[in-house]
């Protein structure tokens, strides 16, 4: 058994037939271009980001994948992961929150009937709403009750992204009759959701991080949107495909920040003075410790780009095959992402760190904010560990056995 491969399979483009990748990557650049002006100021005065996802709204980012037939921008998954990059490097925190809304407001196609997803993203459309919560298991969990009409929610998820600002939650309930974990869609608006900003994160503070209380609250059957389950008795190969998919959003959101943070101290460098030896302008020539320094954080980057690049070709190909995927296939993808992850958490890390270096004590400077790259990336990193998917890949290598189904957020 070697390296995970891609499926394979044609790489279809379904559903685009909107503006195209061209346009998106020209507005997410000039949407990360107006978030860079006032990053650092915005980040450290921390408030409530409903600015910053009007910006995304107006851009027309909200919609991106929801089919222009449905009203949106028609766009593929390979298009809105480069977006959540590109708008990652200019401000880390909104990258997760875009992100975020992408995985949870594209779930309905992969767990429920066609009809339902496309009516609730026809409505997303419409409203332009934006998604907030999160999948992941948590203990106790939400317990969803069934009643004479629908079911009633009831418990409290902990940190989850984009709920401050959300207008619709997507949140992960166990059946209390079965304990069989289902997927299910919350208008915040509903008596009995309370929502709690946590507000002491040291990193990615404008997410829109919070804690959710549901007190009885109502949920009719149509946003009930399909088992999370993950006995492979029930979980298809593409539904399981929704692991990779939104585990391969977190690499692109960690690259964008390995990306921001060398670019922000390359500019910086050029224009100021070398730590090590104060005489000499920074990057230059002069200066080898500068050079290896920049030389060792580009070639871990690119490494973790170029092992992105094979894993995002091997989710295209698994989207490609739609039913016709296999359990096999499904975790040669997924070990594939594995292994993304684990070299973008590096990357993010590393770079974000020794660019503190490269620039010297002046980085200390709260008006330059080059430490927020670092809070940023380290505070999602500790949310998203990769310890787990390091030793997936392992026991895949060595033993062959199917990565678990694990959702990210």
């Amino acid at each position: 058994m070697g390296v995970a491969t891609a499926p394979s399979g044609p790489a279809s483009e379904s559903d685009r037939t909107g503006p195209g990748r061209a346009h998106w990557l020209r507005v997410a650049g000039e949407t990360a271009d107006d978030l860079a002006t006032d990053a650092a100021a915005r980040e450290q005065a921390g408030k409530v980001p409903f600015d910053e996802v009007s910006r995304l709204r107006e851009a027309g980012l909200l919609t991106l994948l929801i089919p222009a037939e449905l009203g949106g921008g028609g766009a593929d998954w390979p298009t809105a992961y480069a977006v959540v990059r590109e708008i990652a490097a200019a401000d880390g925190a909104i990258g997760q929150l875009l992100g975020c809304h992408y995985f949870l407001s594209w779930s309905a196609r992969f767990f429920t009937e066609p009809a339902l997803a496309a009516q609730a993203e026809r409505k997303s459309a419409t409203e332009q709403w934006c998604w907030g919560g999160g999948f992941a298991r948590q203990e106790p969990p939400l317990s969803l009750a069934r009643k004479a009409r629908g079911h009633v929610l009831g418990g409290r998820q902990s940190y989850a992204t984009g709920v401050l600002v959300a207008d619709r939650l997507a949140v992960r309930a166990v059946r209390a009759d079965t304990g069989e974990p289902l997927a299910v869609v919350v208008d915040p608006a509903h008596h009995g959701v309370r929502i709690d900003g946590d507000t002491d994160t040291f990193g990615q503070r404008l997410a829109a991080g919070g804690s959710v209380e549901f007190d009885a609250v109502p949920v009719a059957a149509d946003d009930v949107l399909g088992s999370l389950s993950a006995d492979e008795d029930v979980l298809s190969p593409l539904t399981a495909l929704t692991s990779p998919v939104g585990r391969l959003l977190s690499v692109h959101l960690l690259l964008g920040m390995a990306e921001g943070v060398l670019a922000e101290a390359r500019e910086y460098s050029r224009a100021g003075q070398s730590p090590w030896h104060p005489a000499r302008p920074a990057g230059s020539p002069e200066d080898p410790q500068v050079l290896t320094a920049y030389g060792e954080l580009t070639v871990l980057t690119r490494s973790a780009s170029a092992l992105t690049d094979q894993a995002l070709e091997a989710v295209r190909g698994g989207l490609a095959r739609g039913e016709d995927l296999t359990y096999e296939e499904y975790a040669d993808i997924s070990v594939l992402v594995a292994m993304a992850e684990a070299a973008a958490s590096r990357a993010a890390q590393e770079s974000t760190t020794r660019a503190l270096d490269i620039i010297g004590a002046r980085s200390t400077s709260s008006r330059l904010g080059f430490d927020r790259f670092w809070r940023n990336a380290r505070t999602h990193t500790l949310y998203e560990p990769v310890a787990h998917r390091l030793r997936d890949v392992g026991d895949y290598f060595l033993n062959g056995a199917h990565p678990p189904f694990v959702l990210p957020v």
